[in-house]
């Protein structure tokens, strides 16, 4: 399937929760930017072509982010990953991660993201950014997780950061 059909037949469905009291952001909002980022990975050939969706039919992409606080992450980061500290982002690649794709009625449900909303403010004063940008910045790093996008070589990681910051700057976001 040529991307364009793929950019075109696509249905994003995002689902949003925040248990963070501290912070009640615009979910409606940052579901939009992370739609607009989606589109933008996808109709990348060198993306899609090495993304988990590339080779399988369907109509649908679902996944999830959960906006939540450190002790959360800490007590995640513990029981799955074996790690013991605060992270500032989880990120359950299911469909990337399985060796099994399901697909049902043609959609397929890339995972979760989990954001500590805490962090993410330390985080944006340590770099003299927006909160909000901080935020955009962690949801296109998600998304990545979620396409099976990892960092684990130097290049990988300039890879992924350089396509955030393109992705960033092409819905108005300017982070690097």
């Amino acid at each position: 399937m040529r991307i364009e059909k793929i950019q075109m037949a696509t249905k994003f469905l995002i689902f949003s929760e925040n248990i963070y009291p501290d912070w009640q952001i615009e979910e409606k909002k940052f579901i939009n930017i992370a739609k607009k980022l989606l589109k933008f990975y996808i109709s990348k050939p060198e993306v899609y072509q090495k993304s988990a969706l590339c080779g399988h039919d369907y109509n649908t992409v679902s996944f999830d982010f959960l906006y939540c606080d450190s002790r959360k992450t800490h007590e995640i980061n513990r029981e799955y990953r074996n790690k013991d500290y605060p992270a500032d982002i989880i990120t359950f690649a299911i469909f990337a991660d399985s060796e099994e794709k399901f697909i049902f009625d043609g959609e397929i449900n890339l995972g979760e993201v989990m954001i500590a909303l805490d962090k993410v403010r330390d985080e944006a004063l340590k770099k003299g950014k927006a909160p909000e940008d901080e935020l955009a910045f962690l949801i296109s790093h998600g998304i990545l997780h979620l396409l099976g996008f990892d960092h684990q070589t130097e290049a990988d990681y300039n890879f992924i950061v350089a396509l955030q910051n393109e992705a960033l700057q092409s819905i108005g976001i300017k982070y690097d």
